[in-house]
């Protein structure tokens, strides 16, 4: 008797350092199935192109809105003018892309592009720092989302740290050679499948990397989820390289945000990603810090469902 192929799940991570692979992969897992998966899984795991050793097994990912880990690291980015941080971002990006950043890939104006979503993403930062609900407001005033239980400097540092790295990994992702790198990590991911469905879960950079290679790839997914992605930016649209569009093997697209996600600057895919009746755009609650964690988003309902509707039937049909 033949068996049934499984479904197997594909993760990629977004920006920063983390904890190690298979530590990275079980706790995906226990936030979108509630326990490890085991084999039915697997990992993307590209931090290691661009760190040196993984975060500490205990230590919570600071970009993660890890908030102690977050202060050690965020420095003086809660003190600086804006567009002396964005200037000090913008330079520190571009000497670690050293020659890559203007020998090959899209040239000086594309840079400057992508420059301009980091001043956006500054100022939209600083006006989250900012908002503070115990402050009165009008009988007309919208209610402000509730902001972080610290100063504001330190939420500012927060959320510029988050800012400053978002930008790095793109910047270096597309200008600084490593996109080659990181793109083999997915395909390498996707090699060996056994022919069952496939879902693709990408968070943050990793949605940008998956897209890529998923617009190539001749399989079949017939789940794409991402998460606090940057895919509906003009300026990360950009640089894509090719049109935007859902990839020919994506059979459902589900595209999950939170509005106060400095990453996912635009909620909306659709319509500028084709077919539009593929894609779903979700406006969900992400409460961690500062509003990008991905197990907050994993954990989310609507994001979950769908994914275990695909692991469940299959188990209900083998039953059957």
């Amino acid at each position: 008797m033949t068996s049934t192929p499984r479904p197997t799940v594909v993760y990629i991570h977004g920006i920063g350092n983390k904890v190690r692979a298979e530590l990275l992969k079980s706790q995906w897992d226990s936030a979108l199935f509630g326990r490890d998966m085991g084999g039915a899984s697997r990992m993307a795991y590209w931090a290691s192109l661009r760190y040196e050793t993984p975060l500490p097994d205990s230590r919570s990912d600071p970009l993660d809105g890890g908030l102690r880990h977050s202060m050690e690291r965020a420095g003086p980015h809660g003190t600086e003018g804006p567009e002396e941080f964005i200037g000090r971002t913008l330079a520190e990006a571009r000497f670690a892309a050293g020659d890559g950043t203007r020998a090959a890939g899209p040239g000086p104006a594309a840079e400057d592009a992508l420059a301009d979503w980091l001043r956006d993403m500054v100022y939209l930062a600083d006006a989250l720092a900012e908002s503070d609900r115990t402050e009165e407001a009008g009988p007309a005033d919208e209610p402000l989302p509730e902001a972080l239980p610290l100063p504001r400097p330190a939420r500012k540092a927060v959320f510029r740290l988050l800012v400053q790295h978002t930008f790095k990994d793109l910047h270096a992702y597309f200008f600084g050679g490593d996109g080659p790198a990181i793109r083999e990590t997915f395909k390498n991911a996707l090699e060996g499948l056994d022919g069952g469905p496939v879902v693709v879960v990408g968070h943050s950079l990793g949605s940008v990397v998956a897209y890529e290679v998923l617009a190539e790839w001749q399989g079949e997914v017939q789940l794409l989820v991402t998460v606090g992605s940057p895919l509906a930016i003009t300026e990360v649209q950009d640089q894509l390289a090719r049109p935007p569009a859902v990839p020919p093997g994506v059979l459902a697209w589900r595209n999950a945000s939170d509005l106060r996600d400095l990453v996912a600057l635009d909620h909306t895919l659709r319509p500028e990603y084709a077919p539009q009746d593929r894609v779903t755009d979700l406006l969900v609650a992400n409460d961690s810090p500062n509003h990008h964690n991905v197990t907050q988003y994993l954990a989310n309902q609507q994001v979950r469902e769908p994914v275990q509707r695909i692991f469940n039937c299959l188990a209900q049909d083998e039953k059957g």
